[in-house]
């Protein structure tokens, strides 16, 4: 089990910050739960493109996400839609350089338990949704990509993950973000409201 990072004293001054697209003001080192908006998530994802851009055409993190979130199982749905939205906050990091700075993964790391906590995850990532963060490259190198220079090391005895890479406009990936949250988080609160009955 991971550790998890070490929170952050709310009487600590909160350092700078920035301006998220509903108008909050959002500390990116010192997060809180009350700060993470849904929308916020939604849209920053629908406009942030994968790979730094490297791709025939745009293909955003918010697209990644759903198609992730659907092709899991129903109990890790959730956790798959939300396992990029750091990136809503700290922006798209390309793989080489998250792995090079540890203090960036600290970061994000922290953010993260703040989403999750807001969402009412787990604070660890389930392995389902890492396996198949590495399988969905599969998909997208192969349907945005030039012919890979060398191998992705990574990925090359991991089976495609099999979804249909589209390149959804934003106002599309957002609108469709949105509504895969919504329905997630409401069959969340139904399992929940069936649990307790029980």
């Amino acid at each position: 089990m991971k550790t998890p990072p070490p929170a952050m004293n709310r009487s600590q001054p909160r350092g700078d910050w920035m301006q998220t697209c509903t108008g909050r003001a959002f500390y990116p080192m010192a997060p809180r739960v009350e700060d993470i908006d849904p929308a916020d998530i939604a849209h920053a994802l629908s406009l942030i493109c994968r790979y730094g851009g490297h791709v025939r055409q745009f293909y955003s993190v918010g697209e990644h996400c759903v198609l992730m979130s659907q092709a899991v199982a129903p109990e890790n749905a959730l956790w798959a839609l939300l396992h990029d939205a750091t990136e809503a906050y700290l922006g798209d990091m390309i793989r080489p350089l998250k792995l090079a700075m540890p203090e960036y993964r600290t970061v994000e790391d922290r953010l993260m338990a703040v989403i999750c906590e807001r969402f009412g995850l787990a604070p660890d990532c389930p392995d389902e949704v890492k396996l198949a963060d590495n399988r969905i490259l599969r998909d997208e190198r192969d349907a945005l990509m030039a012919p890979a220079p060398l191998p992705w090391s990574s990925i090359e005895n991991v089976p495609a993950l099999n979804v249909r890479i589209e390149g959804w406009p934003p106002v599309v990936a957002e609108r469709l973000y949105l509504a895969r949250l919504d329905e997630l988080v409401a069959a969340r609160a139904a399992t929940i409201g069936r649990r307790r009955v029980a």
